[in-house]
């Protein structure tokens, strides 16, 4: 303990509080209402008022509160993104264009991850349901269907991304994942390859099961063998491991389809280090999403592009035509064109 000099008094210091419109309008010398004017766009009051109440809140540091303000106007409240995994590069990316856009466009963000249980993601939408979001963004990937679930019946917009369910009241954004898998099957079969495997995740999210049960579907019709192997989560020491499985064996595959880049970039690594094996030359590699590790010249994967951008500009359509009004759920459905790398050999 450090002893105290006589005469000597310790500094005392207080939390610092945020300024209100109060304080601002007493420092002006102008009213309460004075202030609300002069941060309400289009309200009368004099430059000269204006100019003494932008000074104060200036002094005060001083910012309007927009969320107790606006709680009575949809465009005024919170937007709240669900998703897990949200580390994974596809996700991030996701997330990204669609903060960055919804941003663009004056709305306030809440991102919840989901990835810790579904009872702390309840526990966190709830307090989202309490600051009156104006609307929940589901991402691919694994919220529970309660929780989706439950922002529909607090009578929030919900918009779902790259889910399988159909929610009556709520939006859907997906991928045409018929037409992907059908071309990315062909791409192997016009390869040469006959014995194919999908390379998937233990995750199993709406997205990811979409594009198995269509891959494999596309393989049947053409009638190839293919083998669905699930290993670990979505990454890539899952697609390592999935190298040492399916090209350990006699009657190896010859052409792989992976559910994810990541993976795909996992199933490569070990399929060349450990293997010898030569990518085009002795086996073919698709992978889905475009993330930016695919192109890089270690990959260089052919793969399919969601289109991440033109999503979120949808997304923010979306949210701009929802009012208080009753308003039919909308479905958009979008293309992920094949991108054309060296991971699969020439017809």
């Amino acid at each position: 303990m450090t002893e105290q000099k006589p005469g000597k008094h310790p500094r005392k210091t207080s939390a610092r509080t945020i300024a209100s419109a109060a304080e601002v309008a007493k420092l002006a010398g102008v009213s309460r209402s004075a202030v609300s004017r002069t941060f309400t766009p289009g309200a009368s009051v004099s430059q000269q008022t204006r100019a003494r109440v932008l000074a104060a809140a200036e002094a005060l540091s001083y910012h309007v509160n927009h969320l107790a303000r606006g709680l009575s106007q949809e465009k005024s409240r919170p937007v709240c993104i669900l998703g897990a995994d949200l580390k994974a590069p596809y996700q991030a990316s996701l997330l990204d264009a669609l903060t960055q856009r919804l941003q663009l466009v004056g709305r306030a963000v809440m991102v919840i991850n989901t990835a810790g249980g579904e009872a702390n993601a309840d526990a966190a939408l709830r307090q989202t349901l309490n600051y009156r979001a104006s609307a929940t963004i589901v991402l691919s990937g694994t919220p529970p269907s309660s929780l989706v679930d439950t922002c529909v019946k607090s009578g929030q917009h919900v918009i779902l991304i790259n889910r399988a369910e159909q929610l009556e009241g709520a939006d859907h954004i997906t991928i045409d994942y018929t037409a992907a898998m059908n071309d990315a099957h062909h791409m192997l079969s016009r390869a040469g390859c006959t014995r194919m495997a999908i390379v998937s995740s233990t995750i199993a999210s709406p997205s990811l099961i979409a594009r198995e049960q269509l891959f494999m579907a596309a393989t049947e019709k053409a009638g190839h063998v293919c083998t669905l192997l699930r290993i670990g989560p979505t990454n890539y020491l899952t697609g390592a491991e999935a190298a040492r499985q399916l090209l350990a064996v006699r009657d190896r595959p010859e052409g792989i389809f992976c559910v994810t880049d990541l993976i795909a970039c996992g199933f490569m690594d070990a399929a060349r280090q450990e293997f010898g094996l030569r990518i085009p030359q002795d086996i073919c590699v698709v992978g889905f999403d475009d993330i930016e590790l695919a192109s890089w010249l270690g990959y260089r994967l052919t793969t399919f592009a969601q289109p991440i951008t033109r999503m979120a500009d949808a997304i923010a359509d979306l949210l701009d035509q929802a009012s208080e009004d009753v308003r039919e759920a909308k479905s958009l459905i979008f293309n992920a064109p094949p991108v054309w790398r060296n991971s699969v050999r020439p017809a």
